[in-house]
């Protein structure tokens, strides 16, 4: 006879499946966290860095985490110091990193210059048609949460990483970007627009 304990098992192997499958598909912070000691040094063992050069990944999207380690890895995404930190990282391990990263609580930077926040604002949410400028809230969220695999969050990153990015975006230094989606948009931005861009996303919450 099937009765109230064995459907309540069935309930608890079905929930351990699920659960083990989206530690498979999206990492295992435990594995991530052992890890993670190695990529303390830049960017902080909890994900928050304390060099405003380097990015934090605290919140990070985990698929977005992943992505750039294998970019790394792979060379799509040149760096002389994220390269041979990569270089023996498994898919797994990249993924397992990535679900650590993003299970930690972000310690947000913020936004310190007004007159700079004023235009960083305008653009963030609007953009400017008259030159082709798409807002970014529409890939990056009005909140600067970003949206998971596809567009990094931005809110409260370090405003010189986020320059660094969009220098780097607009010079071809950074190609891994699809369909050169970032290069076409940077390639249109002026320094002060740039900068404005990272001291607003700073702030975001």
């Amino acid at each position: 006879m099937f009765s109230f304990k064995s459907a309540a098992i069935i309930v608890g192997l079905m929930a351990a499946a699920s659960v083990h499958a989206e530690s498979t598909k999206h990492g295992d912070p435990a594995k991530g966290q052992a890890l993670a000691a190695v990529c303390g040094a830049c960017h902080g063992t909890d994900g928050n860095s304390a060099i405003a050069m380097n990015p934090s990944l605290a919140q990070q999207h985990p698929a977005y985490i992943a992505k750039q380690l294998e970019n790394f890895k792979s060379g799509a995404r040149a760096n002389p110091i994220m390269a041979p930190m990569a270089a023996n990282l498994s898919p797994e391990d990249m993924k397992n990193l990535g679900a650590y990263f993003a299970a930690q609580k972000l310690r947000p930077a913020a936004a310190k210059d007004r007159d700079l926040v004023t235009l960083g604002q305008k653009l963030y949410r609007a953009g400017d048609a008259e030159r082709g400028l798409p807002a970014c809230a529409a890939c990056h969220s009005p909140t600067g949460a970003g949206i998971p695999s596809q567009y990094p969050r931005l809110g409260g990153q370090h405003p010189e990483y986020t320059i660094a990015q969009l220098k780097a975006f607009r010079a071809g230094e950074r190609a891994n970007d699809a369909n050169s989606m970032m290069r076409s948009i940077a390639a249109k931005m002026t320094d002060r627009e740039i900068a404005a861009l990272a001291e607003y996303s700073a702030g975001l919450r």
